[in-house]
């Protein structure tokens, strides 16, 4: 598990020189759940808000959907591991194209490691409170970057990415849970959905979204076939054929040894690509 930084925040004004790090702090041990807890701050301002960060499945994971291979896929459990959440302000727009840290005057971190369940609530739950940071700088906050981590503890233990469900296909029922080892580092510039997101305003809440879109796995019926996000989609078919006794129960390690070459390097090749902002792409490391 990597280092885990105490529930607290770290506020950075920049004047002439942009900081290269988020700052550092101890141990300590995975959240599960989400947090509401306020965290400090240093700064000089008087304006001042709350920034929430939430993280969200889409209505892929709240209501399931049809893979592109015709697979009906209901969602259990979606386990997501964040960590070193943190949200930018800057002046020129983040391109995830180019990579790199966001040029930012003002940084806010909410530290720390929260495995929270995509899943959670009903077909129309709002997107899950990871936490909340009180008392920041007033403005645009247009920029985001977090890791997704191995769990240290809870039912995600080991693993950065846990997704657990159902798929049926001409009367056939395959349960899966399907897991992931391997971290990642995702940085996205400004929400693009049909609201803005972000924008700090004195004594009000704003928030910031971790977006995850689980079709990129899985593809999607209802787009065309030669659509790129269908032809870079491993879909269902390929768990489907290796399950047994109605079951497919796999890691990466165990999926490269089941799975086709192709099918196993389309699914490490697509697995970068779940985080996003709104629709807005990221710039995504493997750590």
């Amino acid at each position: 598990m990597k280092k885990l930084f105490p529930i607290a925040v770290m506020v950075v004004f920049l004047v002439a020189v942009v900081l290269s790090g988020c700052g550092s702090g101890t141990e300590q041990d995975t959240e599960t759940g989400t947090s509401n807890e306020a965290a400090s701050q240093t700064s000089g301002e008087t304006q001042v808000g709350t920034l929430e960060f939430r993280a969200n499945g889409e209505d892929f994971v709240r209501q399931g959907f049809v893979s592109k291979d015709g697979w009906a896929i209901t969602f259990d459990h979606v386990y997501v591991t964040l960590a070193d959440v943190t949200a930018y302000q800057c002046e020129t727009p983040y391109d995830a194209h180019k990579g790199g840290k966001p040029q930012a005057a003002v940084e806010v971190v909410r530290p720390g490691t929260h495995t929270v369940d995509l899943a959670e609530g009903g077909e129309d739950a709002p997107p899950i409170l990871v936490g909340k940071v009180e008392d920041v700088p007033v403005g645009h906050y247009n920029a985001i970057s977090w890791k997704m981590v191995k769990a240290a503890s809870g039912p995600a233990k080991g693993y950065s990415l846990v997704i657990m469900g159902k798929a049926e296909k001409d009367g056939k029922t395959i349960n899966f849970a399907i897991k992931n080892e391997k971290e990642y580092s995702y940085t996205g510039g400004e929400y693009v959905g049909d609201e803005r997101k972000g924008i700090v305003q004195e004594g009000g809440t704003a928030d910031l979204e971790m977006t995850f879109h689980f079709d990129h796995i899985f593809g999607d019926a209802e787009t065309p076939a030669d659509d790129e996000l269908n032809v870079g989609a491993p879909g269902f078919e390929p768990f489907a054929a290796i399950a047994e006794n109605g079951t497919v129960d796999a890691d990466m390690a165990a999926l490269k040894e089941k799975l086709s070459s192709k099918d196993y390097q389309k699914l490490v090749d697509i697995l970068p690509t779940l985080g996003h902002v709104g629709e807005g792409h990221c710039h995504c490391e493997v750590l």
